[in-house]
This record gives C-alpha cells, structure tokens and sequence, in this order.
C-alpha cells in the first residue's frame, strides 16, 4: 500500500511539472538596447517600456544581414509578413529566412494592426506588376505575395555579444517567471549595419 502511495504521489509531481512546463508565458519583445551589463539586457520596448531581460548562458546572438530575393532559391524556408490590400492582394512589408524549427503555416501576426505570417517553403518567385509575386507553400496551402521593390529581404548570420549595444534593435521572445521575471536562453536577433532583424 505504501508503494502505491509512494507511486501516486510521483505521478501526481510529474503530472503538476507537466501543467507547470506548459503554462510557461513568454513574451514577444522588439525594441531599442538601452544598455547591457554583465547578463542583463536593457531594452525600451516598442510601445515605450522599460524591460530588463536576463541572458543565460546558453543565449546566442545573430545579427540580421540584408539580402534580395535573387538570394532566395526555389524550396528555401521562409517567413512573409503581410498586409491584405482591398482587392484581397496580400502584399509583403518583410520577408525573412527561417530554421527549419519554426512551424510552418499561415496566420495572424502582430507587427501592425491586421498584419500576417507566412512560414512556408518558396516555391516559386516571378516579375510582376509592382515588384515580384512570391508563392509560398506549406502543408495544406499556398500563399501568393506580392513584393514591392525596397521590401526588406533580411536573414541572419552568427554573432556574439559584442553586437548588443545601446541604440541597436532587438527581437527576441522571453520567458516570463510568475514574479514577472524575464529570461532567455535561446537566441535572439539583433540589428547590425543599419539592418533590423526579422520581426
């Protein structure tokens, strides 16, 4: 009996780690540097607040570098960020590579009011009228984007710390502790030679 106790109070920890695990927030952040010392990064968020990000160990950076679309061969892993014109036309306000981590698909974003993400694989690029027609496809659709000439085409390349200095741009998603505390281990995208990273 007191093995079956022993047992039941285990699954019941393990099952509790499991919710806790599971209802870990993180919270999207894109703003300017403000300061970084020692591991804690300093960033004025884009609507205006002051947050404190602590880095782990594991942190690493990489630094956003422009590119065009004649880099961005048939079948490469990418994500569009669009707005739908009224003629339905969605139309790309940034296009960006992506690891084959990020699932693919098509959704609502939240760079502006009414923005979407496409993650999916290039499957062709043609000229059009106004730019170039980008179709993307991903398992169960297809997304056709149009690209106006001067559309950021940015992807990033490994950096260190040294990139992460006051006035730089950062994207990053933290995690959020039950005390408010922000923290990130994974890495984070940082603006490098005027180029702001994917956001």
């Amino acid at each position: 009996m007191k093995h079956c106790f022993v047992a039941l109070l285990a699954g019941v920890f393990a099952l509790s780690a499991g919710f806790a695990a599971a209802q870990q927030k993180t919270q999207r952040i894109r703003g300017t540097i403000t300061a970084f010392e020692g591991n804690l990064l300093s960033v004025k968020s884009r609507d205006g607040r002051d947050l404190v990000i602590e880095l782990g160990e594991k942190a690493s950076v990489a630094a956003a570098k422009a590119i065009t679309l004649a880099d961005l061969k048939q079948g490469a892993y990418v994500g569009a960020t669009t707005l739908k014109r009224t003629d339905g036309t969605l139309v790309a306000l940034e296009v960006h590579t992506l690891p084959p981590t990020v699932k693919p698909g098509h959704g609502p974003w939240d760079l502006e009011p009414g923005s979407m993400m496409t993650n999916a694989n290039i499957e062709s690029v043609v000229q059009s009228v106004g730019g170039h027609e980008l179709t993307l496809s991903y398992k169960g659709g297809s997304q056709t984007i149009l690209v106006p000439p001067g559309t950021p085409i940015v992807t990033t390349v490994a950096a260190d710390r040294s990139l992460l200095k006051p006035g730089e741009y950062v994207w990053l998603n933290a995690n959020v502790g039950d005390d408010g505390k922000l923290t990130f281990s994974g890495r984070l995208q940082v603006s490098h030679g005027g180029v702001k990273p994917p956001h």
